[in-house]
């Protein structure tokens, strides 16, 4: 390790527990009875652990039920917006049509407008198909993301066109091509778009708290506000939170590996 790059791993290492303190002061409150979580973090080492709070979260409020709408509306997305991203980005990268560029950057242009801009006419429009209360609102605007057809799009534009040259004089259509060849090509990116979209839709906060006014319904971001401005426990509301960073943490943790590899790889030319 050269010495000239010492301030520069202090830094990053100051900045790392920057961002890890208060994740260690969420999972040690999540520990802890009433008497001990309403003390000082500083004497929550020595206290006496206890999982009291994670059972009241799960037997005095619809947390489960909570966790199940949270996951309905995200696996969806998430498998959908993988399929649909793969197909549209192999189109806007590989093949020729009219306006194909002007269509592509109008469409990477909404990207750039505020989503609450549009919420009202949803919500007016999701009310006329009578949505609200039901997963609909929450899973039919996500079928496929914008942002996802851009990084596999991305990704499919370095792949060289000699692969697709071949398969076509083997005798290969479009479809074929696209699913033996570019599908297994494009696991990176398409695990980067599925990951992202698993965070976006399970940390998701405003758009179903515009479209669920039933506490049934509550994915468990909502929930979980419900609960904190309700019980007002700090032990209690740092294990919802607990529960809730389980998933995403897990998701990354799994699929790290593609997530970085295809994060780089879409930045190439």
């Amino acid at each position: 390790m050269a010495i000239r790059s010492w301030p520069l791993y202090l830094f990053l290492t100051a900045l790392s527990l920057m961002f890890l303190i208060p994740f260690v002061i969420m999972l040690l409150g999540s520990f802890q009875n009433i008497e001990q979580a309403i003390g000082s973090p500083s004497e929550w080492l020595d206290a006496e652990f206890t999982v009291q709070n994670f059972i009241y979260i799960f037997t005095n409020n619809d947390f489960a039920r909570w966790i199940f709408n949270s996951i309905i509306i995200t696996i969806v997305p998430v498998f959908s917006q993988m399929f649909f991203c793969a197909v549209l980005g192999y189109i806007f990268a590989k093949k020729e049509f009219p306006f194909k560029n002007v269509i592509f950057w109008g469409m990477m242009a909404v990207v750039m407008m505020p989503g609450q801009l549009l919420i009202i006419p949803r919500y007016i429009m999701f009310s006329e198909f009578q949505w609200i209360n039901t997963y609909l609102p929450l899973i039919v605007p996500e079928i496929w993301g914008i942002m996802g057809v851009f990084f596999v799009r991305q990704y499919m534009m370095t792949l060289p066109k000699d692969l697709e040259e071949a398969a076509y004089i083997d005798g290969a259509n479009d479809f074929t091509i696209f699913w033996r060849i570019m599908l297994p090509l494009c696991k990176p990116v398409i695990a980067t778009v599925g990951t992202f979209s698993f965070i976006t839709n399970w940390n998701d906060f405003f758009t179903p708290l515009i479209f669920m006014t039933e506490s049934k319904m509550y994915p468990i971001t909502v929930g979980l506000a419900s609960m904190l401005s309700r019980e007002g426990h700090f032990g209690i509301e740092m294990a919802g939170a607990v529960v809730s960073f389980i998933p995403t943490f897990l998701i990354f943790l799994f699929f790290q590996r593609y997530f970085v590899k295809g994060i780089a790889l879409t930045g190439m030319k």
